[in-house]
C-alpha cells in the first residue's frame, strides 16, 4: 500500500489527524454509505409507507436486515462497490447492484426492481449530498465555529478593561480596550453563524426532469408530490419541488457564502492578532523543543495564525467557486456539478483546519501589559479628540484646527495637554474633568459594551 507521505493533498498527509473526523462524510466511502442509505430508505418507504401495488410490507426484522447494509458498511464493502463501478462505469448504478448482491437469495429478491424505483441518479445523489452537508455541518463545522467563538468571548471578558491604543490607517488613534476588540469579532461571528445555522437544506426525489413523469405513469393514483414531501422530510431535509433533473444547489450557495463570510472574519482576526503580536502586545506561550526559525533562535513565530489565514484563503477560493458554479446547469442537466461536488470536503477540511489552528494560537497568547501601556503613555496627542469635542460643546471657534496645530507632527505630553486645557474658556469643572483624562482612561464605554453583549434591549 502506498505510504501517506506520497499523498498529493496535505489534507490527507501533513494535516490528516486534524481533519480526520471529516472522512466519514466526504470520503468516497462516506458518499457510498449515504447513497446506500437513500436507496434503502426509499425502498422501505415505497413498500411500507406507500405500499405500492406489487410490493410487500416488511417486518421489523426484515427492515433491520435492509438497514444493516449501510449501518455495517466497512472497507471491504465500499471497495466492492468500487469494483462493481469498474464494470458499470456508473457510481450510482454500482450502489444499486451492490444492494441487490447483498440481498440475493433472500426474501427481498422478488422485489429487486423496486430498488431504485422511478429514480434518476440525481435523486439519490442530491439527497446523499444534502445529508452529507447536514451531518458534517452540525456535527463538525458548527461545533468548531462555536468553540472558536467561545474562546474569543473568553478573551473579550478577560481583557475588557485592558486599555489599548487603537490604530486607524495604521496610525495611533482613539484608545479602546483589548476586550472590546475581541467582542467585535464575537458579534460578527455570532451573526454569521446564525445565518449559516438557518440555511434550509433541500432535497428532491422527482425523477428524470423533476415532474414525476415515470411515477405518474406507473402508479397514477398515488399522490406523488405528497409522497415526495413525506419521504424527504423523514430524512430530516426540506423539500424542493421545483427542479430540473438536478436540485439546483441554491441552498448550497447560501451555505457556502455564509461559511465564506465566517472565514473572512477569521482572516481579519488572524491578521489583527498577528499584528498585535508583532507590536509586542502579546507574547506567545513557549512549547518545549519548538523551533521558531531555522537560523534565528530567538524567534517565536505566530505560525498558528499564519496557517489559519492561509487555509481560510484556500477554503474561500473553493467556496466562492462552488457558490458561483453549482447553481448553474445547462438545460435540464449537465455533469459539471458532479466533479465539483466531490471537492466540497476539501473546502470544509481547509476551514476546519483553520479553525483549529486559530483556537490553538489564541490559547498560546500571553498579554504584554507593559508594551501596551508604553504605547499609551507615549501618545498624549490621543486626547485631542475629547478636548476638541468639549470645545465644540461650548461653541469655541475652530476647535479642530486649534488641536491640529497643537498636536500634529509634534511631541505632546501631559504638560502640553494640561497647559492647553488651562487656556480654554470653559467652566472650571470641565477643565478639571478633562485634566483627569489620560490615554489609558479615555476608553469610552468599551467595558460596558463588552459587559452588555449581546445587547438585546434595542
Amino acid at each position: 500500500m502506498r505510504d501517506s507521505i506520497y499523498n498529493i493533498s496535505p489534507l490527507d498527509g501533513r494535516y490528516d489527524m486534524k481533519v480526520e473526523s471529516l472522512r466519514q462524510y466526504f470520503s468516497e466511502a462516506g458518499l457510498i454509505r449515504y447513497r446506500i442509505f437513500v436507496e434503502i430508505e426509499w425502498f422501505i418507504f415505497i413498500c411500507n409507507v406507500l405500499k405500492l401495488e406489487g410490493t410487500k410490507v416488511w417486518s421489523s426484522k426484515e427492515l433491520q436486515k435492509l438497514r444493516d447494509i449501510y449501518e455495517t458498511l466497512d472497507l471491504e464493502s465500499a471497495n466492492n462497490v468500487k469494483g462493481i463501478e469498474k464494470t458499470t462505469n456508473h457510481d450510482v448504478k454500482a450502489v444499486e447492484y451492490f444492494i441487490k448482491e447483498n440481498l440475493k437469495g433472500s426474501v427481498f429478491e422478488p422485489y429487486f426492481e423496486f430498488i431504485h424505483f422511478a429514480c434518476t441518479s440525481e435523486d439519490i445523489n442530491n439527497l446523499s449530498y444534502a445529508l452529507m452537508l447536514r451531518d458534517s455541518l452540525y456535527e463538525e463545522m458548527i461545533p468548531a465555529i462555536s468553540s472558536l467563538i467561545g474562546d474569543v468571548s473568553k478573551l473579550a471578558e478577560k481583557y475588557k478593561s485592558v486599555p489599548m491604543m487603537a490604530r486607524t490607517h495604521g496610525q495611533p488613534a482613539t484608545p479602546t480596550t483589548l476586550g472590546k476588540e475581541f467582542v467585535n469579532v464575537e458579534a460578527r461571528l455570532d451573526r454569521q453563524l446564525e445565518t449559516l445555522s438557518n440555511v434550509k437544506i433541500l432535497g428532491k426525489i422527482n425523477g428524470a426532469v423533476g415532474n414525476f413523469n415515470a411515477h405518474a405513469v406507473a402508479y397514477p393514483k398515488v399522490k406523488w408530490i405528497e409522497a415526495s414531501n413525506k419521504f424527504i422530510q423523514t430524512l430530516g431535509l426540506e423539500v424542493n419541488l421545483y427542479t430540473t433533473q438536478i436540485e439546483p444547489h441554491d441552498y448550497m450557495a447560501e451555505m457556502f457564502d455564509a461559511m465564506k463570510r465566517i472565514n473572512t472574519i477569521l482572516i481579519d482576526l488572524n491578521r489583527d492578532v498577528w499584528t498585535y503580536i508583532s507590536l509586542g502586545y502579546f507574547k506567545q506561550r513557549l512549547k518545549e523543543g519548538e523551533v521558531g526559525s531555522s537560523t534565528m533562535p530567538h524567534k517565536v513565530n505566530p505560525i498558528d495564525f499564519e496557517n489559519s489565514e492561509g487555509n481560510l484563503g484556500l477554503a474561500n477560493a473553493l467556496l466562492s467557486y462552488f457558490s458561483e458554479k453549482l447553481p448553474i446547469s445547462r438545460m435540464q442537466r449537465d455533469l459539471t456539478d458532479s466533479t465539483t461536488l466531490r471537492n466540497i470536503g476539501s473546502a470544509f477540511a481547509y476551514s476546519l483546519l483553520a479553525y483549529k489552528n486559530c483556537v490553538h494560537g489564541l490559547g498560546k497568547l500571553e498579554l504584554n501589559k507593559e508594551s501596551i501601556q508604553r504605547d499609551l503613555d507615549n501618545s498624549w496627542e490621543l486626547l485631542a479628540e475629547p478636548i476638541q469635542t468639549v470645545m465644540r460643546k461650548y461653541k469655541i471657534e475652530k476647535p479642530y484646527e486649534k488641536l491640529k496645530e497643537l498636536t500634529r507632527g509634534k511631541d505632546v505630553n501631559q504638560q502640553t495637554i494640561s497647559k492647553f486645557i488651562d487656556s480654554l474658556k470653559i467652566p472650571a469643572d470641565e477643565k478639571k474633568r478633562l485634566k483627569t483624562l489620560t490615554p489609558s482612561t479615555y476608553i469610552g464605554l468599551a467595558v460596558e459594551l463588552v459587559d452588555s453583549y449581546p445587547y438585546d434591549s434595542l
